[in-house]
């Protein structure tokens, strides 16, 4: 992991060629490139905002700050996906899309896939936390059960 404010707009562009990317989210994906989850934060009333906005939608201030989260929470949602997006790449098995409710703020879910057990042992409401794997040559933001009291 490194600091975000060492990451430069060159390689933040150059690690997601395709991704729209904006003075809303760039600090997002800045943190992604250092290795950290960053969303977005209202500093006036401590509100976490994403998809990532430049206001603040619980109070309307302008003062939304880019924070790194805990990463503990807890899958809300998943789906299998069966087919691989490269039409000349193997899928071996399905690949677990969740949305992870973050332990920070009811309703901050961040979509991520889930790693480090069997597919058939994933369950609405399972205790996760954040863990980076490899994806297309650079680090990716995953989220894996949480051992046994964490989270």
């Amino acid at each position: 992991m490194r600091d975000p404010d060492s990451v430069t707009d060159a390689e933040v562009f150059a690690a997601f060629p395709g991704v729209l990317i904006d003075r809303d989210n760039v600090e997002h994906y800045r943190g992604l490139v250092a290795g950290r989850l960053l969303i977005n934060r209202c500093q006036a009333c401590g509100c976490w905002i994403y998809p990532h906005r430049p206001l603040c939608p619980k109070c309307l201030s302008w003062d939304v700050r880019p924070t790194e989260v805990s990463g503990e929470g807890h899958v809300f949602m998943f789906t299998l996906i069966h087919q691989e997006r490269d039409p000349n790449g193997l899928l071996n098995r399905p690949i677990v899309a969740a949305a992870v409710e973050l332990a920070e703020q009811p309703g901050l879910r961040y979509l991520a896939p889930v790693v480090g057990c069997e597919v058939d042992e994933i369950r609405l409401e399972m205790p996760v936390r954040l863990t980076w794997i490899e994806q297309g040559g650079r680090m990716a933001p995953a989220f894996e059960p949480a051992p046994a009291g964490e989270a």
